[in-house]
Protein backbone atom coordinates (compact mmCIF):
# COMPACT_ATOMS: atom_id res chain seq x y z
CA UNK A 1 0.00 0.00 0.00
CA UNK A 2 3.07 2.16 0.62
CA UNK A 3 3.78 2.62 -3.11
CA UNK A 4 0.65 2.59 -4.20
CA UNK A 5 0.30 6.16 -2.20
CA UNK A 6 3.83 6.84 -3.47
CA UNK A 7 2.87 6.47 -7.04
CA UNK A 8 -0.51 8.35 -6.41
CA UNK A 9 1.60 11.59 -4.81
CA UNK A 10 3.87 11.33 -7.74
CA UNK A 11 1.31 11.49 -10.50
CA UNK A 12 -0.74 14.02 -8.45
CA UNK A 13 1.82 16.73 -8.09
CA UNK A 14 3.12 15.49 -12.21
CA UNK A 15 -0.45 16.80 -13.37
CA UNK A 16 -0.04 19.94 -12.24
CA UNK A 17 3.42 20.54 -13.76
CA UNK A 18 2.33 19.17 -17.06
CA UNK A 19 -0.99 21.37 -16.79
CA UNK A 20 1.55 24.18 -15.91
CA UNK A 21 3.48 23.66 -19.04
CA UNK A 22 0.67 23.73 -21.09
CA UNK A 23 -0.56 27.13 -20.14
CA UNK A 24 2.90 28.45 -20.30
CA UNK A 25 2.95 27.99 -23.98
CA UNK A 26 -0.31 29.73 -23.82
CA UNK A 27 0.87 32.45 -21.54
CA UNK A 28 4.00 33.18 -23.83
CA UNK A 29 2.41 33.67 -27.13
CA UNK A 30 -0.26 36.27 -25.38
CA UNK A 31 2.70 37.93 -23.63
CA UNK A 32 4.86 38.27 -26.82
CA UNK A 33 1.62 39.27 -28.64
CA UNK A 34 0.12 42.06 -26.46
CA UNK A 35 4.03 43.17 -26.61
CA UNK A 36 4.34 43.39 -30.19
CA UNK A 37 0.25 45.05 -30.12
CA UNK A 38 -1.22 41.91 -31.84
CA UNK A 39 -3.45 39.83 -29.99
CA UNK A 40 -1.92 36.03 -29.97
CA UNK A 41 -4.10 32.50 -29.79
CA UNK A 42 -7.65 33.75 -29.69
CA UNK A 43 -9.45 31.63 -31.74
CA UNK A 44 -9.35 27.85 -30.22
CA UNK A 45 -11.93 28.04 -27.20
CA UNK A 46 -12.38 31.31 -25.38
CA UNK A 47 -9.97 33.66 -25.38
CA UNK A 48 -7.66 30.56 -26.94
CA UNK A 49 -7.87 28.89 -23.59
CA UNK A 50 -8.12 25.68 -25.64
CA UNK A 51 -4.96 26.38 -27.93
CA UNK A 52 -2.36 24.45 -25.79
CA UNK A 53 -4.56 21.17 -26.20
CA UNK A 54 -5.27 21.91 -29.63
CA UNK A 55 -1.28 21.93 -30.34
CA UNK A 56 -0.40 18.97 -28.16
CA UNK A 57 -3.21 16.62 -29.85
CA UNK A 58 -2.18 18.00 -32.97
CA UNK A 59 1.87 16.95 -32.57
CA UNK A 60 1.04 13.67 -30.55
CA UNK A 61 -1.29 11.95 -33.67
CA UNK A 62 1.38 13.41 -36.21
CA UNK A 63 3.63 10.49 -37.81
CA UNK A 64 6.87 9.75 -36.03
CA UNK A 65 9.40 10.02 -38.66
CA UNK A 66 12.89 8.59 -38.18
CA UNK A 67 15.88 9.54 -40.59
CA UNK A 68 16.66 6.16 -41.94
CA UNK A 69 20.75 6.17 -41.08
CA UNK A 70 19.59 7.30 -37.36
CA UNK A 71 20.77 5.48 -34.12
CA UNK A 72 16.84 3.75 -34.11
CA UNK A 73 16.86 3.54 -30.16
CA UNK A 74 19.38 6.19 -28.77
CA UNK A 75 17.12 8.89 -31.85
CA UNK A 76 13.84 7.60 -29.54
CA UNK A 77 15.53 7.26 -25.83
CA UNK A 78 16.73 10.62 -26.11
CA UNK A 79 13.54 12.62 -25.71
CA UNK A 80 12.17 10.51 -23.21
CA UNK A 81 15.60 10.81 -21.09
CA UNK A 82 15.18 14.65 -21.48
CA UNK A 83 11.50 14.46 -20.12
CA UNK A 84 11.89 12.24 -17.41
CA UNK A 85 14.96 14.49 -15.59
CA UNK A 86 12.42 17.53 -16.22
CA UNK A 87 10.05 15.70 -14.58
CA UNK A 88 12.25 13.73 -11.87
CA UNK A 89 13.70 17.21 -10.00
CA UNK A 90 10.39 18.33 -9.20
CA UNK A 91 10.58 15.41 -6.70
CA UNK A 92 12.87 17.46 -4.85
CA UNK A 93 11.33 21.24 -4.29
CA UNK A 94 10.01 22.01 -0.62
CA UNK A 95 6.80 23.41 -2.22
CA UNK A 96 4.53 22.67 1.05
CA UNK A 97 5.97 19.01 1.55
CA UNK A 98 8.70 17.44 -1.12
CA UNK A 99 8.24 14.27 -2.12
CA UNK A 100 12.05 13.40 -1.68
CA UNK A 101 13.47 15.56 1.13
CA UNK A 102 17.07 13.97 1.85
CA UNK A 103 19.84 16.18 3.52
CA UNK A 104 22.09 16.52 0.11
CA UNK A 105 19.29 17.39 -2.20
CA UNK A 106 20.86 20.00 -3.11
CA UNK A 107 23.74 18.32 -4.38
CA UNK A 108 21.09 15.70 -6.27
CA UNK A 109 19.51 18.58 -8.01
CA UNK A 110 22.80 20.17 -9.16
CA UNK A 111 24.16 16.63 -10.27
CA UNK A 112 20.50 15.24 -12.10
CA UNK A 113 20.37 18.41 -13.91
CA UNK A 114 23.25 18.26 -15.64
CA UNK A 115 22.89 14.85 -17.18
CA UNK A 116 20.13 16.81 -19.63
CA UNK A 117 23.38 17.59 -21.80
CA UNK A 118 23.64 13.62 -22.82
CA UNK A 119 20.27 13.50 -23.81
CA UNK A 120 20.73 16.56 -25.93
CA UNK A 121 24.13 14.96 -27.26
CA UNK A 122 22.67 11.85 -27.92
CA UNK A 123 19.93 13.60 -29.74
CA UNK A 124 21.89 15.64 -31.77
CA UNK A 125 24.52 12.15 -32.93
CA UNK A 126 21.31 9.81 -33.23
CA UNK A 127 20.05 11.77 -35.73
CA UNK A 128 22.82 11.52 -38.02
CA UNK A 129 22.66 14.91 -39.11
CA UNK A 130 25.15 17.79 -39.69
CA UNK A 131 22.37 20.66 -38.20
CA UNK A 132 21.26 18.38 -35.22
CA UNK A 133 24.90 17.61 -33.60
CA UNK A 134 26.00 21.44 -34.50
CA UNK A 135 23.01 22.19 -32.66
CA UNK A 136 23.65 19.23 -29.77
CA UNK A 137 27.48 20.55 -29.40
CA UNK A 138 26.65 24.14 -29.09
CA UNK A 139 24.28 22.87 -26.18
CA UNK A 140 26.51 20.99 -24.42
CA UNK A 141 29.19 24.17 -25.13
CA UNK A 142 27.00 26.08 -23.67
CA UNK A 143 25.44 24.13 -20.70
CA UNK A 144 28.26 23.04 -19.51
CA UNK A 145 30.13 26.46 -19.61
CA UNK A 146 27.11 28.16 -17.58
CA UNK A 147 26.91 25.49 -15.28
CA UNK A 148 30.34 26.20 -13.72
CA UNK A 149 28.94 29.45 -13.16
CA UNK A 150 25.63 28.18 -11.43
CA UNK A 151 27.57 26.09 -9.30
CA UNK A 152 29.86 28.43 -7.66
CA UNK A 153 27.11 30.50 -6.88
CA UNK A 154 25.58 27.76 -5.14
CA UNK A 155 28.48 26.54 -3.43
CA UNK A 156 28.68 30.24 -2.10
CA UNK A 157 24.98 29.48 -1.02
CA UNK A 158 25.95 26.55 0.67
CA UNK A 159 28.54 28.26 2.95
CA UNK A 160 26.64 30.59 3.62
CA UNK A 161 23.59 28.57 5.14
CA UNK A 162 25.96 25.03 5.97
CA UNK A 163 23.75 23.19 4.64
CA UNK A 164 22.72 21.23 1.42
CA UNK A 165 19.25 20.87 2.26
CA UNK A 166 16.74 22.86 0.28
CA UNK A 167 14.30 22.69 3.15
CA UNK A 168 16.95 24.43 5.31
CA UNK A 169 17.79 27.21 2.97
CA UNK A 170 14.11 28.03 2.73
CA UNK A 171 14.19 28.58 6.72
CA UNK A 172 16.77 30.62 6.95
CA UNK A 173 15.81 33.15 4.45
CA UNK A 174 12.34 33.58 6.90
CA UNK A 175 13.49 37.69 7.90
CA UNK A 176 16.23 38.11 5.20
CA UNK A 177 16.34 37.25 1.38
CA UNK A 178 18.85 36.17 -0.31
CA UNK A 179 18.46 38.13 -3.33
CA UNK A 180 18.80 40.97 -0.98
CA UNK A 181 21.88 40.57 0.69
CA UNK A 182 23.47 38.57 -2.33
CA UNK A 183 22.16 40.94 -5.56
CA UNK A 184 24.74 40.42 -7.25
CA UNK A 185 25.31 36.80 -7.34
CA UNK A 186 21.12 36.83 -8.07
CA UNK A 187 21.58 38.43 -11.14
CA UNK A 188 23.93 36.43 -12.14
CA UNK A 189 22.33 33.33 -11.38
CA UNK A 190 19.57 34.82 -13.09
CA UNK A 191 21.10 35.48 -16.59
CA UNK A 192 22.44 31.84 -15.86
CA UNK A 193 19.37 30.38 -16.11
CA UNK A 194 18.55 32.15 -19.37
CA UNK A 195 21.29 30.67 -20.91
CA UNK A 196 20.75 26.96 -19.19
CA UNK A 197 17.22 26.90 -19.90
CA UNK A 198 18.21 27.80 -24.02
CA UNK A 199 16.06 30.89 -23.65
CA UNK A 200 16.38 34.46 -25.80
CA UNK A 201 18.53 35.72 -25.92
CA UNK A 202 20.59 32.31 -25.34
CA UNK A 203 18.86 30.21 -27.30
CA UNK A 204 21.64 29.50 -29.60
CA UNK A 205 20.89 25.86 -30.07
CA UNK A 206 18.05 26.87 -31.54
CA UNK A 207 19.34 29.42 -33.74
CA UNK A 208 16.83 29.08 -37.13
CA UNK A 209 18.86 31.23 -38.99
CA UNK A 210 22.00 29.22 -38.66
CA UNK A 211 21.41 25.93 -38.43
CA UNK A 212 17.55 25.42 -38.61
CA UNK A 213 16.19 24.45 -34.93
CA UNK A 214 19.33 23.08 -33.68
CA UNK A 215 19.92 19.01 -31.92
CA UNK A 216 15.25 18.43 -32.85
CA UNK A 217 15.33 19.43 -36.49
CA UNK A 218 14.85 15.63 -37.20
CA UNK A 219 12.26 14.71 -34.88
CA UNK A 220 8.22 15.51 -35.52
CA UNK A 221 5.18 14.88 -33.65
CA UNK A 222 5.12 13.14 -30.14
CA UNK A 223 9.20 12.54 -29.64
CA UNK A 224 9.39 16.44 -30.67
CA UNK A 225 6.64 17.08 -28.08
CA UNK A 226 8.54 15.71 -25.12
CA UNK A 227 11.25 17.89 -26.05
CA UNK A 228 8.91 20.89 -26.87
CA UNK A 229 7.59 19.92 -22.75
CA UNK A 230 11.02 19.16 -21.39
CA UNK A 231 11.99 22.57 -22.13
CA UNK A 232 9.26 24.27 -20.55
CA UNK A 233 9.21 21.96 -17.61
CA UNK A 234 12.69 23.14 -17.10
CA UNK A 235 11.93 26.68 -16.89
CA UNK A 236 9.70 26.42 -14.20
CA UNK A 237 11.85 24.51 -12.29
CA UNK A 238 14.66 27.01 -12.87
CA UNK A 239 12.44 29.90 -11.72
CA UNK A 240 10.82 27.56 -8.99
CA UNK A 241 14.55 26.92 -7.81
CA UNK A 242 15.60 30.35 -7.69
CA UNK A 243 12.50 31.58 -5.93
CA UNK A 244 13.69 28.51 -3.23
CA UNK A 245 17.39 29.66 -3.20
CA UNK A 246 16.89 33.52 -3.19
CA UNK A 247 13.54 34.74 -3.09
CA UNK A 248 12.70 32.95 0.49
CA UNK A 249 10.15 29.95 -1.16
CA UNK A 250 6.86 30.63 0.66
CA UNK A 251 8.40 33.24 3.27
CA UNK A 252 7.06 34.87 4.98
CA UNK A 253 4.20 32.27 4.99
CA UNK A 254 6.38 28.93 5.53
CA UNK A 255 3.66 26.93 7.68
CA UNK A 256 0.23 28.57 6.85
CA UNK A 257 -1.31 25.96 4.16
CA UNK A 258 -1.98 27.21 1.44
CA UNK A 259 -0.65 30.60 1.98
CA UNK A 260 3.06 29.11 1.56
CA UNK A 261 1.94 27.29 -2.12
CA UNK A 262 0.46 30.69 -3.04
CA UNK A 263 3.06 32.97 -2.47
CA UNK A 264 5.70 30.37 -3.89
CA UNK A 265 3.55 30.23 -7.52
CA UNK A 266 3.11 34.30 -7.03
CA UNK A 267 7.06 35.12 -6.97
CA UNK A 268 7.66 31.73 -9.59
CA UNK A 269 5.07 33.34 -11.48
CA UNK A 270 7.03 36.82 -12.11
CA UNK A 271 10.12 35.00 -12.87
CA UNK A 272 8.28 33.61 -15.68
CA UNK A 273 7.07 36.07 -16.57
CA UNK A 274 10.09 38.11 -17.02
CA UNK A 275 11.66 35.11 -18.77
CA UNK A 276 9.18 35.92 -21.38
CA UNK A 277 9.71 39.58 -21.23
CA UNK A 278 13.79 39.04 -21.85
CA UNK A 279 12.28 37.05 -24.94
CA UNK A 280 9.96 39.76 -26.07
CA UNK A 281 12.51 42.55 -25.85
CA UNK A 282 16.56 41.37 -26.39
CA UNK A 283 18.04 39.98 -29.65
CA UNK A 284 19.79 36.93 -29.97
CA UNK A 285 23.56 37.15 -28.70
CA UNK A 286 26.41 35.93 -30.92
CA UNK A 287 28.15 32.45 -29.84
CA UNK A 288 31.38 34.47 -29.39
CA UNK A 289 29.45 36.70 -27.11
CA UNK A 290 27.50 34.15 -25.29
CA UNK A 291 30.95 32.42 -23.69
CA UNK A 292 32.85 35.48 -23.66
CA UNK A 293 30.08 36.41 -20.89
CA UNK A 294 30.08 32.93 -18.83
CA UNK A 295 34.14 32.88 -19.07
CA UNK A 296 35.05 36.38 -18.77
CA UNK A 297 32.99 38.07 -16.91
CA UNK A 298 30.74 35.70 -14.43
CA UNK A 299 33.36 33.02 -14.13
CA UNK A 300 35.73 35.56 -12.73
CA UNK A 301 32.94 37.11 -10.24
CA UNK A 302 31.52 34.16 -8.86
CA UNK A 303 34.88 33.13 -7.95
CA UNK A 304 35.80 36.37 -6.22
CA UNK A 305 32.23 36.07 -4.64
CA UNK A 306 33.53 32.39 -3.24
CA UNK A 307 36.63 33.97 -2.06
CA UNK A 308 34.93 36.45 -0.22
CA UNK A 309 31.65 33.97 1.55
CA UNK A 310 35.32 31.71 2.55
CA UNK A 311 37.08 34.60 4.12
CA UNK A 312 33.93 36.17 6.09
CA UNK A 313 33.10 32.01 7.09
CA UNK A 314 36.63 31.67 8.42
CA UNK A 315 37.29 35.08 10.17
CA UNK A 316 33.25 34.70 11.67
CA UNK A 317 34.28 31.28 12.83
CA UNK A 318 37.61 32.42 14.33
CA UNK A 319 36.28 35.77 15.62
CA UNK A 320 32.98 33.61 17.53
CA UNK A 321 34.54 32.24 20.61
CA UNK A 322 35.41 35.89 21.80
CA UNK A 323 31.37 36.49 22.44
Amino acid sequence: MTYIFYVLELISFLIPVLLAVAFLTLVERKVLGYMQFRKGPNVVGPYGLLQPFADGLKLFIKETLKPSTASPYLFFFAPFLFLSLALLLWNFMPVHTPTINLQLSLLLVLGLSSLSVYAILGSGWASNSKYSLLGAIRAVAQTVSYEISLALILLSLILLTSTFNLTYIVNVQQFSWFAFSCLPLFYIWFVSTLAETNRAPFDLTEGESEIVSGYNVEYAGGPFALFFIAEYANIILMNLFSVILFLGGPSPFNNVFPLNTITVGIKTTFLVFTFLWVRAAYPRFRYDQLMFLTWKSYLPFAIGSLSLVIALVILFSISLPLF
